[in-house]
């Protein structure tokens, strides 16, 4: 049995419309007395056997960029997966290794330094806008440059550098495909838009629309930012970008100042501790 840290969110119940790494989020949140219902309205998929993803590893190693940008830790990870699977991973590092390679956040970073490469500059916000500010400073006419994208791989980044006259390789190392319960998600819905559910928490941008997109299927969406409204349903993201989508439906996210998750627990936790002890309001 998971030993109890406090009793925070004893009689809370969470649904995590999450796929990658549920699991531990579910674990962590339970530590602290909740109930966790499991949603994910997208479901993560690996490139692992990839054609596509394989043979544009190829190409770099055959000319190798110049310039590497690495947009997820996870990503550059599973890229290096799929390269050791193919008997490419020694190429593939040698052809990074001469790059400048600039990363979006300390995870990419971390999994640069993993794979035994340098991170040359790092967007410490882990928003692509910062990355996009950097690239306007440098002059990319003809130079190589590797992209590889997270799952949603619509960031702009591509279309900067193309109008920047660089030679742009692209890569998205895992996608986005159906959930596998989408009745579960439904379900979820349902239960938030009748005031069943204490808060839904959200990792990835892609995931959040698409739980959105399941709630206006269901014309849900003004039951949801009611029960908001009302301070009996909250909603909670691991970062700005996540966010993003649910506040362009009009509703208030809780976010960390760390973009991580334990982070993200830790704010649960207060927030839901706070509301025991009389306090409001979503920070």
């Amino acid at each position: 049995m998971t030993p109890r840290l406090s009793d925070a969110l004893l009689e809370r119940h969470l649904v995590l419309a999450v796929d990658r790494r549920s699991q531990e989020l579910a674990t962590a949140l339970q530590r602290h007395g909740a109930t966790v219902t499991r949603a994910p309205a997208l479901k993560n998929i690996p490139h692992i056997d990839d054609a596509a993803l394989l043979a544009r590893t190829r190409e770099l190693i055959a000319a190798p960029p110049q310039l590497m940008v690495v947009t997820t830790g996870i990503g550059f990870r599973g890229w290096f997966e799929a390269a050791t699977a193919a008997g490419l991973d020694e190429q593939l590092h040698a052809a990074l290794a001469g790059a400048r390679i600039l990363a979006r956040g300390p995870k990419a970073r971390g999994a640069i330094q993993q794979a035994g490469l340098v991170a040359h500059w790092v967007a410490e916000s882990e928003l692509s806008v910062e990355i996009a500010e950097h690239l306007r400073t440098l002059d990319l006419t003809g130079r190589r440059v590797a992209i590889q994208h997270h799952g949603a791989g619509a960031d702009g980044l591509d279309e900067l550098l193309e109008a920047a006259s660089a030679d742009v390789v692209s890569l998205t190392v895992y996608r986005w495909g159906p959930p596998e319960e989408p009745e579960a998600v439904r379900r979820s819905i349902r239960a938030a838009a009748a005031g069943q559910v204490d808060a839904v928490v959200f990792t990835a941008a892609p995931g959040a629309a698409r739980w959105l997109h399941f709630a206006a299927e269901q014309h849900a969406l003004d039951a949801l930012r009611e029960q908001a409204r009302q301070g009996r349903l909250l909603f909670a993201g691991v970062g700005p970008v996540t966010a993003a989508p649910l506040q362009e439906q009009g509703l208030e996210v809780l976010t960390p100042q760390r973009f991580r998750l334990g982070a993200l627990v830790r704010s649960l936790v207060q927030h839901f501790a706070q509301q025991q002890d009389g306090g409001t309001g979503v920070g």
